[in-house]
Parts: C-alpha cells; structure tokens; sequence
C-alpha cells in the first residue's frame, strides 16, 4: 500500500513522502495512529492544503520533546527482580515497567509504552541501556540497572560484573574440589590414606578397652 508520511518514521521517511509499506503495517499501525494517509488522489490534495499547518504542529511536538529529553538523557532507572543463581529473571522487564521506574526517578517525565524502544526483552540481571523515542526526530538513551537486591544493583553501578564475579568464585569452588585424576565414584589416594589411618586408630582403641 502506498501511504503519505505525516510526520518522520525511521527507515522510512519523513513529512510528505509517499513510501509503499506492507498492508497490515499500514492498517495496523500508520493509519490508525495518524502517522499517514493513503495515497490517493484527494489525500494528496487534502495534504497539500494543510501542508504548512502539519509542519508547524511536528515543529511545536519536536520543540516539546527536545525540552523533555533535557531531563530524563543519561538517567539511570533501578530494577530488583528475582532471579536465578545464573542472573536469568523470572519473567522479563517490559515497557511499562520501565516507565513506571522512569515516573519514580522523574515524576514530570511524560513518557509512554510506545515511546519505549526494547530491541530485545530484557531477561537477565545487569545493567542496559535503552533508546527512548519522545519525537520521530528526537530520543535519548536511560540506563536500566536490574538486579536481585539494592546492594547489588549498587554494585553494578559502581562498574562491578556481578555475574562474572559469581561464575569466577562458583568455577574456583569447583575446581578447588575437583580431582582430575580421580575416578568417577572413587575416593582419591589421599582420602583413602586418611581412612585407613583412621580405620586403624579405632581398632587399636577396641583392642586397649579390652
């Protein structure tokens, strides 16, 4: 279907472009949201007749946002969550946690779900940064820092790998008790050793009580 842009989309074009996009992205999301109308022949004419008017009211939108983006640009929004022993969440962070998060740390943060652009669900511990679209022509970036505790989350925002600290001392424990030259179900040299020491202190004890 081939659509007149009313406003700036990413990858596709800006005011006034007339672009081909799939039927149901049309249906489903230009259209209803008044990011477009069809191209046809009065829609043209009906665009151009308000062409001027269109641009001043994205002008005054973009002008709004970049003020927006002067507050919330860089700020850092803390998640706890529960969590695995691996880092993986029980569930994942969705858009609208993230606004909620956002609204706790800036309460006159006017920002919506969709204005929240998640590339990938968030679904384990640590800290991620995410793009916020406030214009068509306007976003920021936040960091979302998701943890299992405060002082954890703290942590992580002192630069610590919470994560790679945890597999580091798990893997150290492991090898501290593994015996390469061991067989599978077999008690090493050394324990063996110890337990006939032992095997023959306790003989030598019944031997004296009687």
């Amino acid at each position: 279907m081939d659509v007149i842009l009313l406003e700036r989309i990413e990858k596709l074009g800006h005011i006034g472009d007339v672009v081909a996009v799939k039927n149901g992205y049309a249906r489903n999301f230009l259209l209803p949201r008044k990011k477009a109308l069809r191209a046809n022949e009065a829609n043209r004419k009906i665009f151009e007749a308000n062409r001027a008017q269109i641009e001043a009211e994205n002008a005054a939108r973009r002008t709004d946002a970049e003020k927006e983006s002067e507050s919330i640009n860089g700020v850092t929004v803390t998640l706890i969550r529960q969590a695995s022993n691996t880092g993986h969440l029980y569930g994942s962070v969705s858009a609208r946690d993230l606004v909620e998060a956002l609204v706790e740390v800036k309460p006159e943060a006017k920002v919506t779900k969709n204005q929240i652009v998640l590339d990938r669900p968030i679904k384990s511990i640590g800290i991620s940064e995410i793009r916020i679209a406030l214009h068509p022509e306007v976003s920021v970036v936040i960091k979302v820092n998701v943890a299992r505790s405060p002082e954890e989350a703290e942590l992580q925002a002192e630069g610590v790998d919470v994560m790679n600290q945890m597999f580091e001392r798990d893997g150290a424990s492991f090898t501290e008790d593994y015996d390469p030259n061991a067989e599978p179900g077999l008690v090493t040299e050394e324990e063996e050793v110890a337990a006939d020491a032992a095997d023959t202190e306790e003989t030598n004890s019944e031997e004296e009580s009687l």
